[in-house]
């Protein structure tokens, strides 16, 4: 395994133009996503409070001028880029929740960085060659993300990587905030105030591109990347609990971003899963690192700005 924090890394050469548009969201607006998306709604529990989540994102993203269709046995809602390319990056996040839990952080929080970076997109680089994908049925298996990975085999772009957001806005700030996952080889910091990245050989290098974005545009936020060997999430089942699991059964780049879930959020998977927890200073520090990783996504050739 390989452990990277961004802080080892040297700086790369920030452009202007990511600087400024990272300014263009606000912790009052992902605040507002949040709470607008908390309230229960797994797909079979509360099926009507799913399916209005589902159009409201829609609806947000329509409004930003993307094309949006439905895909999918339980309503994928996919966002397609508006310029035509053979590669395309990727940015996916579930939207259902555990029965009976609003699911601020799981995964509204997640939702809300999603929305944030589209809505970034949308004002600064519309030509962009970024897909959005708001999964259903996480919960259940990881339905949505396996039919919507299994849909692109024969597709007409390939994904050159995958960015899937899980829990990423919840951070503590005292000793002892941070808990290790049993049977994890690492080492990591016992304060939960850091993103925590996942990969696996073929996201490797996207793993390494998003740390040093963290490294160039927000020095401050603490990033930490961990790129598991082939097999391990068969080895250490937590490895393999999100939607970033369908990409890499299909070798398709994926890095889960994550603020690991209960090993550090105490109301993980319960009705205290509410906006108020959240901690939206950290948030707003996720969308902008994720909007900077897709407009200029670490190859040397940034998409072009308008």
């Amino acid at each position: 395994m390989r452990l990277i924090h961004s802080s080892q890394l040297p700086s790369g050469v920030p452009l202007a133009e990511v600087h400024a548009s990272m300014g263009s969201v606000s912790e009052d607006r992902l605040r507002g996503w949040v709470e607008k998306i908390s309230i229960p709604r797994h797909y079979r529990a509360q099926p009507e409070a799913n399916r209005a989540t589902a159009r409201w994102l829609a609806e947000q993203f329509e409004a930003w001028g993307y094309q949006v269709r439905m895909q999918g046995t339980c309503g994928n809602v996919v966002v397609w880029p508006r310029g035509e390319s053979r590669e395309r990056i990727l940015v996916g996040a579930h939207y259902d929740s555990v029965p009976e839990t609003p699911g601020a952080d799981d995964n509204g929080s997640a939702v809300a960085a999603m929305l944030g970076c589209a809505e970034i997109l949308a004002r600064v680089a519309p030509q962009a060659p970024v897909c959005f994908v708001a999964f259903n049925c996480e919960e259940d298996g990881m339905v949505g993300s396996a039919e919507f990975a299994g849909g692109l085999e024969g597709a007409e772009f390939k994904v050159k990587e995958a960015h899937i957001l899980e829990m990423v806005g919840f951070a503590r700030h005292e000793p002892g905030s941070q808990r290790l996952p049993t049977g994890l080889p690492i080492r990591i910091p016992d304060i939960g105030d850091f993103l925590g990245l996942l990969a696996n050989k073929t996201s490797g290098a996207v793993m390494d591109a998003t740390l040093t974005q963290a490294r160039t545009y927000l020095p401050e936020f603490k990033v930490i990347g961990l790129e598991v060997i082939v097999g391990a999430e068969k080895l250490l089942p937590v490895l393999a609990r999100s939607d970033h699991l369908p990409f890499w059964d299909r070798g398709i780049p994926a890095v889960m971003w994550t603020d690991t879930s209960e090993f550090r959020n105490p109301h993980y998977h319960r009705m205290t899963d509410m906006p108020e927890t959240l901690d939206y200073r950290f948030l707003l520090q996720v969308t902008q690192l994720l909007a900077a990783c897709v407009i200029e996504p670490g190859t040397g050739k940034p998409i072009h700005i308008n």
